[in-house]
């Protein structure tokens, strides 16, 4: 199965140097931005070596990804 990047920089290139920044001067920023390192990591590497795991558990950690990229948005948006 081919991996698809989902970094924060893949996702909103147009805001390369405002993640960078927010990353270094809004400690909420970084904590959510290293969440959803975290689990973007965790679940290309669930993909990438066939890590059996339920679906329940996958469909989790993808939902708390794309709740955590929607917040993020919201606040480079802000």
């Amino acid at each position: 199965m081919l991996r698809h990047k989902h970094s924060l920089v893949d996702e909103f290139p147009q805001c390369r140097e405002q993640i960078n920044k927010l990353k270094h001067e809004n400690p909420t920023f970084a904590k959510m931005a290293a969440e959803y390192h975290m689990l973007d990591h965790q679940l290309c590497g669930l993909t990438m070596r066939d890590i059996p795991t339920s679906d329940e558990n996958y469909l989790s950690l993808k939902k708390r990804r794309v709740k955590l990229k929607d917040q993020i948005y919201a606040m480079l948006v802000h």
